[in-house]
């Protein structure tokens, strides 16, 4: 009879033939299964690790990452505007108005696409440095146009440019967000954080403040050094409003963040889980070449200003304060309007009082402090009518926002009141213009 070898810990023994020996342990071995898993568990791991890491797996999510941000959007389809500006540019320097036309219809789309990229990367970073990065790209497009047109001494157009995004903001975006909204809810007053609507409303009249004294120091000639203490004014308030907006973002992020916590923060928080598109690494990508290609446009853009100004007789005040602005507001009007159609007050308001809040209070006090590092005399001077305008429309959305509630009603007047004010600057004159 033969006797079959020794097996290992667990396992039986067979012999050959009829005669079977079974040996038997005294003491039983640990189950091999879990064993088994365990060493399985590593080596999907690893090989996970090794697919990521694979070129094919680089390229594949590459292209991914190109279909959702370029080809799934479909304002995309004006891209193609962007290099035809610049081959317009080279081709025929006398058509400044098609020039100024297709720079400004190329450029919508990446600053919409701007806006996209900074959600995506606010959504890994969390809610404070995702409020920093909003407040730094969410107005780069209106960032770049100025310190481009300050490098050319378009002192004017920055200032109105800066002036004009603000009264979007607060007209043309919440007027239409409200009056969208309105009409989906029709059944029912919306409800917004009446809070903080009250200290956005605070911030821009001290933006108003800021902007109102050196104008009313020009204009009554009681200037201690003519030409030269308004400009020294401007930059003393400039930075007193960065460390005022410094102050509000500590406020907001840090010490009071549940006062601007929307209703329905936890739902909020979970759809934007569910929205990330693309990594994080992928994000910063994004950002990094859509400020290129709107720095790139940028430049045209202001060189053919006041070739666009001639061709389509259209005044310099109106473009600057109408046109460049809806440009940089694309972003914002979109994502505004969205947001109170699934009935996201808070957010909105975020968005457009939010970024107005921005402008005031960061961007235009940052333009100032930069004209002073090149040598331009940038100041808050923004002259006696548009400095009016804004302290009127400052004064009218604070009254719409004071009961904490919207309806189709009033974002109807918010946009009927921004096209009265787009035709006042249609028939406005700048008395500057000769000197710019």
């Amino acid at each position: 009879m033969m006797v079959a070898e020794k097996p290992a810990l667990g396992f039986q023994a067979h012999g050959d033939g009829d005669d079977e020996l079974e040996l038997e342990l005294a003491s039983p071995a640990p189950p091999p299964r879990k064993m088994h898993s365990l060493e399985f568990e590593h080596i999907g791991s690893l090989a996970a690790v090794a697919e990521s890491l694979a070129p094919g797996s680089r390229w594949q999510r590459a292209l991914t990452s190109v279909r959702v941000v370029i080809f799934q959007a479909k304002i995309n389809v004006l891209l193609p505007f962007g290099p035809l500006a610049i081959m317009l540019h080279y081709l025929s320097g006398t058509h400044q108005g098609w020039v100024f036309l297709f720079s400004l219809i190329g450029i919508t789309p990446l600053a919409e696409r701007l806006g996209y990229a900074t959600e995506q990367l606010a959504c890994y970073t969390g809610p404070t440095v995702g409020g920093l990065l909003n407040a730094t790209f969410g107005n780069a497009t209106e960032m770049i146009i100025s310190i481009y047109a300050l490098k050319n001494g378009m002192i004017r157009v920055v200032q109105q440019s800066l002036l004009g995004s603000i009264l979007s903001n607060m007209l043309l975006v919440l007027g239409c967000a409200f009056f969208a909204g309105g009409l989906v809810h029709s059944d029912r007053d919306q409800v917004f954080n009446k809070a903080s609507a009250v200290v956005n409303s605070g911030l821009l009249l001290m933006a108003v403040l800021g902007l109102m004294f050196p104008a009313v120091l020009h204009f009554t000639h009681s200037e201690a050094q003519y030409g030269k203490s308004e400009v020294a004014l401007s930059r003393f308030s400039s930075c007193i409003m960065l460390v005022a907006y410094a102050s509000y973002l500590f406020f907001q992020l840090k010490s009071h963040r549940s006062m601007y916590s929307p209703i329905g923060d936890e739902e909020a928080a979970a759809e934007e889980e569910d929205e990330k598109e693309i990594t994080q690494g992928e994000a910063i990508c994004w950002l990094f070449i859509l400020t290129i290609w709107i720095s790139v446009l940028s430049g045209y853009l202001v060189d053919a200003i006041q070739g666009a100004s001639d061709s389509l007789n259209l005044p310099v005040a109106f473009i600057s304060v109408i046109l460049l602005p809806i440009v940089g507001n694309a972003a914002e009007h979109a994502s505004a309007i969205m947001f109170a159609m699934k009935n996201k007050l808070d957010i909105t308001l975020g968005v457009a009082i939010g970024s107005s809040t921005q402008i005031s209070m960061f961007v235009i006090p940052f333009c100032v402090v930069i004209g002073w590092m090149m040598g331009q005399e940038m100041d808050l001077n923004f002259q006696l009518f548009e400095t009016a305008t804004l302290f009127i429309t400052v004064l009218v959305v604070a009254f719409m926002l004071q009961e904490g509630t919207s309806n189709y009603f009033k974002g109807l007047m918010l946009i009927l009141c921004y096209l009265i004010v787009a035709a006042s600057f249609f028939v406005h004159v700048d008395p500057d213009a000769s000197d710019n």
